[in-house]
């Protein structure tokens, strides 16, 4: 799949902007705090309803805007005609809306779905270096792009947590038993809380399955040497890809049930898959704390071109998005992504230096700058 055309109304810094895309690859470049990223930063939040730059949505609509939009045309592939218009309303303080050729949907995340990206950034060096939450953010997104309807089970997750650890911290210090009435009550999010978490466990292992091949091919096209990635899952309920959900679900209660004590006296949820995280080596040492800055850009470039890979493999075509990417590769690293990416149905690629971008990638190349995209004297905006 691939977007042939772009419209933003108040988003970010554009007043307005219609820009024509083709499939292949397309590049922005322009001096940073010109504009480039957010154009690449509207086409993921139309296919993820998120922004892979800031956590609020606030930041999105245009100073002094009383809302933004969000809309593109996508076509289903080079070879098949078919069009879909999607279109997302950011309305700061109430539900935003969504559309689907211009019908309106009953909440946003039923577009999940109808257009598919993977995106790379240089925050996305957190996945590596940062906290547990990067990297099971990483495969929650992962999971959702395979399976949409897992949006659902993850909101039905985030909201139960939140009202049984709400529940915990009201009882936390007591030095008496548990009133019977909250210990029912406590039983029941146990239930659901299980019964959400034991999903998302199970999608995430799944995939983390299918993933690491694809990983590991990545990680040794880009890096010269000490090319051996391993990726491992940690839960204290010891998920395979074989267990499956009902034993996970079964395996969380019991787990749940076992730091009862725990969970009252400290007030917090210990258990389940927001506590989960994924392990990344190089060989037989973490990459975490040992891998250096160069092998930790290259693993982290690696997770996302597995993860575009293993949506092609599960037959999906998603646009790729390489966001100010070249410039923190050498030029052997640069020249071999420059292979790797070359057969994507869309590439967005922006780039402060034009030079940065190998011209084996050739493609259409847009300059931005003082509000407009142009390409060569075409003014688009």
């Amino acid at each position: 799949m691939f977007v042939t055309h772009l419209s933003l109304a108040d988003f970010r810094s554009y007043p307005s902007v219609e820009l024509a895309l083709e499939p292949g690859v397309t590049t922005f470049t322009g001096a940073n705090g010109q504009g480039k990223t957010n154009l690449i930063e509207a086409v993921d939040y139309l296919a993820t309803l998120g922004s892979h730059r800031v956590a609020s949505e606030v930041p999105l609509i245009r100073h002094a805007a009383e809302r933004a939009i969000v809309r593109a045309r996508v076509q289903a592939g080079l070879e098949d005609p078919r069009q879909l218009l999607l279109e997302v309303e950011l309305l700061p303080g109430r539900q935003n809306r969504a559309s689907l050729n211009r019908a309106p949907l009953r909440r946003p995340r039923e577009l999940l779905g109808a257009l598919r990206t993977v995106v790379f950034s240089p925050e996305d060096l957190a996945l590596v270096k940062g906290d547990p939450s990067e990297r099971r953010r990483f495969i929650d997104e992962l999971i959702t792009t395979r399976w949409p309807r897992l949006a659902g089970v993850r909101a039905d997750y985030d909201r139960v947590l939140r009202q049984r650890s709400t529940l915990l911290k009201s009882l936390s210090g007591r030095s008496r038993a548990v009133p019977d009435g909250a210990a029912a009550t406590l039983e029941v999010w146990d239930e659901s809380l299980a019964g959400f978490g034991a999903e998302l466990v199970h999608a995430r292992v799944r995939t983390l399955a299918d993933l690491t091949p694809h990983v590991q091919r990545a990680y040794a096209a880009i890096a010269p040497a000490n090319n051996d990635a391993v990726l491992d899952y940690r839960s204290s309920i010891g998920p395979t890809p074989e267990t499956s959900a009902e034993e996970l679900q079964a395996r969380l209660i019991l787990a749940m049930s076992q730091r009862r004590s725990d969970e009252i006296a400290r007030g917090v949820c210990l258990v389940g898959p927001h506590r989960d995280d994924i392990v990344l080596g190089l060989g037989e040492l973490p990459a975490k704390g040992y891998a250096s800055h160069g092998e930790s850009w290259s693993f982290a470039l690696a997770l996302k071109l597995a993860a575009f890979d293993l949506l092609r493999t599960d037959g999906v075509e998603p646009v790729l998005i390489l966001d100010d990417v070249f410039a923190e590769l050498d030029q052997v690293r640069r020249e071999r992504l420059a292979g790797m990416i070359a057969g994507a149905e869309q590439v967005l690629i922006t780039a402060a230096v034009a030079a940065d971008v190998p011209d084996v990638l050739g493609g259409r190349r847009y300059t931005v700058g003082d509000g407009a995209v142009r390409a060569g004297d075409d003014v688009r905006a």
